[in-house]
């Protein structure tokens, strides 16, 4: 799954965050396997969507704290590139997902 996940965003034209993607990924599949969950398609999604969701609140914190004067520019454009690429990989799986649906519904029976 994390394979296609990233083989969607390079097919996008998104080669260069290939990388970040499969970082940002890699994390919840690891998280999983290492507390002795069972690793199934759910948990990973939720994990991922979890992960996701954190980071586009961190961008979001960090946008209001540099309004505030509190954090720097550096790390505001970090962590809305960083958020950036967390919602490109959501609505890339959402993409896929909404495909996939559409498949099963043409298949005849």
């Amino acid at each position: 799954m994390l394979e296609a996940i990233s083989s969607t965003a390079v097919s996008a034209g998104q080669a260069a965050s290939r990388a970040t993607e499969t970082q940002a990924i890699a994390p919840a599949a690891t998280a999983a396997i290492q507390t002795g969950d069972e690793v199934g398609f759910e948990s990973v999604m939720k994990q991922v969507t979890t992960d996701a969701i954190g980071t586009l609140k961190a961008g979001e914190a960090a946008s209001i704290s540099a309004m505030q004067g509190k954090e720097s520019t550096r790390r505001v454009v970090e962590a809305l590139m960083s958020a950036e690429q967390a919602l490109q990989t959501a609505v890339a799986v959402r993409d896929k997902v909404v495909q996939a649906y559409q498949e099963v519904v043409r298949m005849s029976i």
